[in-house]
């Protein structure tokens, strides 16, 4: 069954929070997508290459002619060119139609944007309506991942 984990930000950004959780990801052997918006792409490549000077995280972008090959694709479009497992939905990207196709799908939003929140709460109801397998996840106050729901 597709488990659908919400990550409820607050006080650092998707790029605080996504090159670890793809760190963890990799290391597991998963392939993933990372679905956000266009703009959002070129920024994003180039800060998981930057992100720390000890890592190497292995990632392209959906527009390079290799990137069916990459464990970690970025990408603008609802399509699974590499093959992921885990998909990754950060700046409002909506929920995959064939969300039951994968293991896991990952919901990043912004707890400091309502918009984010409402769309977060809709779309975990959407995701329970489809009988996938929610949770919810909140930071404690030393930033580690709490389960919640």
């Amino acid at each position: 069954m597709t488990e659908v984990l919400f990550y409820h930000l607050q006080s650092r950004t998707v790029e605080d929070v996504l090159p670890g959780l793809l760190e963890r990801s990799v290391e597991r052997g998963w392939r993933v997508i990372v679905q956000s918006s266009e703009d959002r792409l070129e920024p994003l490549d180039a800060h998981l290459w930057t992100y720390r000077e000890d890592s190497f995280l292995p990632h392209g972008t959906a527009r390079e002619s290799n990137g069916a090959d990459q464990p970690v694709l970025l990408t603008a479009s609802g399509d699974n060119a590499n093959g992921a497992s885990v998909r990754f939905l950060i700046d409002g990207a909506p929920m995959p139609e064939d969300a039951s196709a994968y293991e896991r799908i990952v919901l990043l939003f912004d707890g400091e944007d309502p918009d984010a929140v409402a769309s977060a709460r809709e779309r975990w109801s959407t995701a329970k309506a489809l009988g996938l397998d929610v949770t919810y996840w909140q930071p404690d106050e030393n930033g580690r991942w709490q389960r919640k729901a």
